[in-house]
């Protein structure tokens, strides 16, 4: 039996990393869809568009393609562009585009689409709430303002970029305050989201906890089968 698997939090909250690691291990297919958003972003800044021209980037979308391959890198029309969107500039150039309503809800239809059979791991701000809305299980992963500043350096750090700590953990906080308080698709946990602070876990901390809300679920599920 698969199932599908949302995991929402914060930027730099590591549910890209553990989205990828569960998916590996569970035989699932892992859709980042920040990277997708980070995509949208980078095609608008490439085509000097205003980021924030809601009507000019939605047009833009219709004629964009979105694809990802077994390594999960990000093709935008069939141009590998996974190095690109990571950069420090795309973290805020991301998060605005994330505001515009025409652009959520285009994106959204693309991820449901995407996730309409079992057996799939979408990691983002708004899965369990707006795009699966029905996921069998639902984590919401967050951590500590300073922990996440901390992993993000050292992120820049292993691509040899210098990047000032106190800049990386002022720009998350801003993030923070814009992905929550926007008025669509806001950052929020949903109802019957599990949520897990990483602040104080490893990574494979992480993925046991998950491991047995998943093995709780399917056991629930099965059960459930016998019943009916």
């Amino acid at each position: 039996m698969k199932i599908n698997i949302a995991i929402d939090g914060p930027s730099a909250s590591g549910k890209s990393t553990i989205a990828r690691l569960l998916a590996k291990r569970l035989g699932y297919i892992h859709i980042d869809t920040g990277a997708m958003y980070r995509g949208t972003a980078y095609k608008a800044k490439k085509l000097g568009l205003d980021i924030l021209d809601e009507e000019n980037i939605a047009e833009m979308l219709k004629s964009t393609c979105f694809s990802f391959d077994e390594a999960e890198h990000l093709y935008v029309d069939g141009v590998n562009v996974s190095k690109e969107i990571r950069e420090k500039e795309m973290d805020m150039l991301a998060s605005n585009v994330s505001t515009l309503p025409r652009v959520r809800a285009e994106l959204v239809i693309r991820q449901q689409d995407l996730a309409r059979s079992k057996g799939f791991i979408l990691d983002g701000r708004d899965i369990g709430t707006v795009v699966l809305k029905d996921a069998e299980v639902k984590i919401f992963q967050t951590a500590s303002t300073e922990s996440r500043a901390k992993r993000r350096h050292a992120e820049h750090l292993a691509k040899c970029k210098e990047v000032d700590f106190d800049e990386i953990y002022e720009d998350l906080k801003r993030r923070d305050t814009q992905d929550s308080s926007r008025e669509h698709s806001p950052l929020r946990r949903a109802e019957d989201a599990i949520e897990i602070d990483t602040s104080e876990m490893t990574i494979t901390q992480v993925i046991e906890r998950i491991d047995q809300v998943i093995a709780d679920k399917l056991t629930e599920l099965k059960a459930g089968d016998q019943h009916d």
